[in-house]
């Protein structure tokens, strides 16, 4: 009703083509959508610079007029992800799935503490098992504990059946998740995940970063600046250098990272370029980086041509 209401307001100054929303991906994207289906462009609009701030001051209206002037002018250009589609859908999944893994691994280390710092008997009966038969021993021990009895032990032995237990239900839920994570995959770009070294939760990632939208970006340039894998100049009269991208997204920067891990294990054509360019004199690190960029330019034509030729459908 709000946003139908702001529609009609802005309306009343005239046509509206162009809005310039702020923060497209958080508090701003149920605005970002609304617009969208009423005909109306979008731009990303980034927060006033801190100089800009210091002269005229903060408030919601001095923030307004500074975004529509940011649009006129076309300094603000960045078209935000539709984040109507399946790539939503497996962002928004991916969420859940991290948490649970983060949740997962909180609960397995506290159930090893406990085990570690337990009574003698209980510590030598369960030290030796692995994490899957320590979390099965664990879920099958007695939960009757009295929370009046001031025996350490019957503690110790209530809370490991509850962590145990807690580790199962998590496992079942990432299972779940991340059946759906991957069957979003194959429906959105299949290809992608017969790229070589690239599994689900890196498909996911570099998807959600492209979004549902790939002609967002201009080129595979933006997708890799996006990924933080493009070299940015560092020249200074004679003197010309690049230095590291520390900016981007860095998820997506860590999930091409983990490819070429893979690459560089076992992937001959990897393999082979890793001996060349070290002939020529390139350190390691630098190899890495050239690589990233390649995969970069490479992985964005799958999806590119995959959610082209496949527009993804709008979230149910």
């Amino acid at each position: 009703m709000g946003y139908a209401q702001l529609r009609k307001w802005a309306g009343g100054f005239g046509p509206v083509q162009v809005a310039g929303v702020e923060g497209t991906g958080s508090y701003g994207a149920g605005l970002s959508r609304f617009l969208r289906r009423e005909g109306i462009a979008v731009v990303e609009v980034n927060r006033p610079d801190r100089a800009v701030r210091r002269r005229r001051g903060k408030s919601d209206p001095v923030d307004a007029e500074a975004a529509a002037h940011a649009v006129l002018s076309r300094r603000a250009c960045a078209v935000p992800k539709a984040g109507d589609g399946r790539v939503e859908q497996i962002r928004v999944y991916k969420i859940a799935k991290d948490s649970a893994v983060k949740a997962k691994r909180q609960a397995v280390n506290q159930l090893h503490a406990l085990v570690v710092n337990s009574e003698p008997i209980l510590r030598e009966e369960l030290a030796g098992l692995g994490r899957k038969a320590l979390v099965t021993r664990c879920s099958t021990l007695d939960l009757s504990a009295d929370p009046g009895d001031t025996n350490t032990t019957a503690a110790v032995v209530h809370t490991l059946a509850v962590l145990s237990r807690r580790v199962q239900t998590l496992d079942a839920e990432i299972t779940e998740l991340t059946a759906r994570i991957e069957g979003l995959v194959k429906q959105t770009a299949p290809r992608l995940l017969l790229e070589y070294g690239v599994g689900v939760d890196s498909a996911a990632v570099l998807l959600r970063t492209v979004g549902d939208n790939p002609e967002r970006l201009r080129s595979e340039a933006a997708f890799a600046a996006l990924c933080g894998v493009s070299p940015v100049e560092m020249s200074s009269g004679r003197t010309r250098r690049h230095r590291l991208n520390r900016g981007g997204d860095r998820q997506a920067n860590a999930a091409l990272f983990r490819i070429l891990l893979t690459r560089l294990r076992d992937h001959q054509p990897t393999i082979d370029y890793v001996a060349r360019r070290t002939q020529q004199g390139l350190t390691k690190r630098r190899i890495i980086r050239c690589l990233k960029r390649y995969l970069a330019r490479h992985l964005f034509a799958v999806i590119q041509a995959a959610l082209t030729r496949h527009p993804t459908l709008p979230a149910t």
